[in-house]
């Protein structure tokens, strides 16, 4: 891309600005855990100038350093801005987490952003990297966002570096592998004692130029004798790619007669088609050798944002309505527009509260403004529609563990938002006199229960404000106060977003709680007609209590619920007392008669009864209706019925024969297959809940992480007796 940026701008200790959106590029970094993000965004931060030539920020940290939990954990969980400038241009570097566990963290991120760098390492197996990030791929290719790819750790490779740009064309391409195409070609030193040769430097096919970094520092050279084959079969393969995709149709012609084509035009080209989404250069990067400050292909892909990304004027906002939902059109990356902005992270920190990580799609955000806060459609996450006036805090830029202070925050950009209380994650921040409303991004739905306790009394005061700082802060985790069960479950995305929910509450919220085991909520039902006479008669001095009455119990279809019907004949029940009767039935029914689940699908018939004039009440009607289904129960044989859910998997197609089996293992029953595009297959089945609970991990196991789920209730049946039996038996345990 030449050497038009080489005059970086950035500089460690003060905050990277933008006064115009012309100015600004939103780049979110895309990968499978370990290919390198992290490591990529410090090497662009130390290039750019933002850190000095040890790596390090002021403090002494560096730009990855800002939870603890990911220091603990050895890896990323939150999605990060690393703001840098390069060229004139302010760059907002979103680095995403690359394990499963944390999609939500990347979905954020792609909402933020305006390109996408896809990250591949060379040192991983091939189908890791195809099953991990392609979905991806696909979701940024449906709305058009500009995509490159970085090919990092190629001193430690499995896989050459163009044996890579083979698969990235074969994983990517589609119809059209010449889509993706090197941009640049690494070139390699010696051999080292591990038999792998380091990469020192980058040959250029447009330029016929070599940079070197083997110093430390980019030198440009020739090219020598060696790569100019290289050199000139990626050339030739580059210019058709680019003239491909020209908006100029006379180029094709100018180039197959033999004529010569400025650089200039060819970059402006490359520029235009990789901005418009259409062809994707695949680039090589490393970081600096200790002491250094460029990192192989560091400045070649720093310039490729700056020059080739889009900025924010050339993507179209996200639909926009009223709070009521009424459409509202004429939004556009507009300083001078109407406010509006979208929370896309919440983080907690101990000394200054609440912070919104906020994308600004319209006006300017300013600090002291106040601003109104919508958060719709997330209800079923525990997160409840909510229209609020704030005020807003100081404006920031993060960088580490610093936040360093802004004086506004243009449409296009991003900042930090402070104290703004009531504000989570995917709100929409508007004007005052002019309430507005984002739809909320696709969030994945989280299919891992944990249910929890507090650990002592102490911790239960704490237990619901910290649940729900937790659920504000990640919107793809789900809080259920389940009413059957009694149980408080969150509903997680992987094992490993458990095991940092549990950290955040103990060391961010100080709330201790213990995991304690999955209850599936069943239901009991009579497997046959049974009679039952409940009989209350007590005297104790005074009023006493007597109720007597006669029952008849037949089970209902699947789904009826408890039907009670009057057949009293005589004014054996007096009127007033047979509603007594049926709330002692309903209430014993939501008890539950055998196991303690509620029992469902019965119809109970009310034949006779007595009643005392003086000692007769409603209370103890109640008590003789309770008394006689027990009784009845006890009579009859009580089927427990389990939940059943619907499930539907979506998988590649070498994998069906393995999750079929595996689903059947489950007592499933696999209800049909159907094609969902090319290569992938979707599977019904029909699967109780007790087999499913931890299925969000075990597909994974099972898919090489390819396989998605999803589940929704069905119905329940009649558990067969030896699982009930068996559950019996777990249940007298642990009493």
């Amino acid at each position: 891309m030449g050497d038009k940026a080489q005059s970086h701008t950035g500089a460690a200790g003060r905050a990277a600005t933008a006064d115009r959106p012309a100015s600004v590029r939103n780049v979110v970094l895309v990968g499978h855990s370990g290919s390198g993000k992290t490591t990529l965004v410090e090497a662009l931060a130390l290039t750019a100038g933002a850190l000095n030539r040890a790596g390090r920020v002021e403090d002494g940290g560096t730009v990855s350093d800002y939870d603890e939990i990911e220091h603990r954990q050895q890896r990323s969980v939150q999605l990060s801005l690393v703001p840098v400038e390069w060229g004139g241009y302010k760059i907002n570097l979103l680095d995403t987490p690359g394990y499963a566990d944390f999609v939500g963290e990347l979905r954020a991120g792609l909402r933020a952003a305006d390109a996408a760098l896809f990250v591949v390492s060379a040192a991983q197996e091939a189908e890791a990297v195809a099953d991990t990030t392609r979905a991806v791929w696909e979701e940024c290719a449906a709305v058009g966002m500009p995509r490159a790819i970085v090919v990092t750790h190629l001193d430690t490779a499995r896989t050459g570096f163009d044996e890579m740009v083979r698969l990235c064309g074969r994983m990517f391409g589609g119809d059209d592998p010449d889509a993706v195409l090197p941009l640049y070609l690494p070139v390699y030193g010696p051999e080292g004692p591990d038999g792998h040769a380091q990469a020192t430097g980058l040959g250029c096919p447009l330029s016929r130029c070599v940079f070197d970094y083997s110093s430390g520092e980019r030198r440009e050279s020739p090219s020598g004798a060696g790569l100019e084959p290289r050199i000139e079969e990626a050339r030739a393969r580059l210019i058709e790619g680019i003239i491909a995709e020209s908006e100029d149709e006379t180029l094709m012609d100018h180039y197959l007669g033999g004529g010569e084509i400025d650089l200039k035009t060819l970059i402006g080209d490359l520029e235009k088609a990789v901005a418009r989404g259409i062809f994707h250069p695949v680039l090589a990067a490393a970081p600096a050798p200790s002491g250094s400050r460029q990192g192989l292909g560091t400045v070649e892909l720093l310039d490729l944002i700056a020059g080739g990304f889009p900025s924010p004027l050339e993507r179209p906002a996200p639909e926009v309505t009223t709070p009521e939902g009424a459409p509202r059109r004429g939004i556009h990356c507009d300083p001078e527009g109407p406010l509006v902005a979208e929370v896309v992270k919440t983080a907690s920190d101990p000394y200054v509260g609440r912070i919104s990580l906020v994308r600004v799609f319209s006006g300017t955000l300013r600090p002291d403004e106040l601003v109104h806060v919508s958060g719709h459609g997330l209800t079923d996450r525990g997160h409840e529609d909510h229209d609020v006036e704030e005020r807003v805090g100081a404006l920031s830029s993060p960088f580490g563990k610093q936040q360093r202070v802004l004086g506004h925050c243009v449409a296009g950009d991003l900042a930090c938002v402070g104290k703004l209380s009531s504000a989570e994650t995917g709100d929409t921040l508007s004007g005052q006199d002019d309430p507005l409303l984002m739809e909320p991004w696709t969030m994945p739905d989280p299919l891992l229960p944990l249910a929890v306790q507090a650990h002592s009394k102490a911790d239960e005061d704490k237990l619901s404000q910290g649940l729900a700082r937790l659920v504000a802060e990640d919107p793809t985790m789900r809080l259920e106060q389940n009413q059957d069960t009694h149980q408080v479950v969150l509903w997680c995305l992987g094992e490993a977003h458990m095991d940092v929910a549990l950290d955040r509450l103990r060391s961010r919220y100080g709330v201790q709680v213990d995991a304690v085991p999955f209850k599936v909520a069943l239901r009991e039902t009579f497997a046959q007609s049974a009679a039952g006479r409940g009989r209350h008669v007590k005297q104790s001095g005074g009023h006493g209590q007597f109720a007597i009455c006669e029952i008849e119990v037949d089970p209902l279809p699947p789904g009826s619920g408890v039907e009670f019907v009057d057949k009293v004949v005589g004014g054996a029940v007096p009127r007033q007392f047979i509603p007594s009767v049926e709330k002692g039935v309903r209430t014993q029914a939501a008890r539950g008669v055998a196991a303690g689940h509620p029992l469902v699908d019965i119809r109970v018939t009310l034949l006779d009864g007595k009643a005392h004039s003086v000692d007769s009440s409603d209370a103890a009607f109640q008590t003789a209706g309770a008394l006689a289904l027990r009784e009845a129960a006890g009579d009859a044989a009580i089927h427990l019925l389990e939940p059943v859910a619907e499930v539907r998997v979506l998988i590649p197609d070498e994998y069906v024969g393995p999750v079929m089996s595996d689903l059947s293992g489950r007592r499933g029953r696999v209800v049909g297959t159907e094609q969902a595009g090319p290569g992938r297959t979707l599977v019904k089945a029909e699967v109780p809940e007790l087999e499913i609970g931890r299925y969000a991990v075990e597909l994974r196991s099972v898919t090489h992480g390819a396989g998605r789920f999803s589940r929704s209730y069905a119905r329940h049946e009649p558990m067969p007796p030896g699982v009930a039996d068996r559950l019996r038996e777990q249940d007298a345990g642990i009493a």
